[in-house]
């Protein structure tokens, strides 16, 4: 059982930025690929961005160029870096992790973007 842990979510302006973490309690974190997902009461839960171990990046068309995500695998971390938000990135974004087809979730960090 791998548990994880999100923060860093919060509200802000359109145009502004935030830093969401996610903390796993792995020793085997660096075996992992690891997630960003986003959804809304709307929408399906949705791809954001993804690593593998050999850092091989993967994001969705609407956050490219302006998302980054990244991992820490010392500190068992993965990251996303969110520049330029807009309102339709409002949403509760989710971390995962994934390893030979086992997939954990955590609980979330909600999101808002907002003038």
């Amino acid at each position: 059982q791998v548990q994880l842990v999100e923060s860093g979510g919060g509200s802000v302006q359109p145009g502004g930025s935030l830093r969401l973490s996610c903390v796993a309690s792995t020793d085997y974190f660096n075996t992992y690929t690891m997630a960003w997902y986003r959804q809304t009461p709307e929408k399906e839960r949705e791809l954001v961005a993804s690593i593998r171990t050999d850092r091989i990046y993967n994001y969705a068309d609407s956050v490219k160029g302006r998302f980054t995500i990244s991992r820490d695998n010392r500190q068992n971390t993965v990251y996303l870096l969110m520049f330029s938000l807009k309102p339709e990135d409002t949403a509760m974004y989710y971390c995962k992790s994934t390893r030979s087809g086992v997939r954990y979730w955590g609980q979330g960090t909600q999101v808002t973007v907002s003038s």
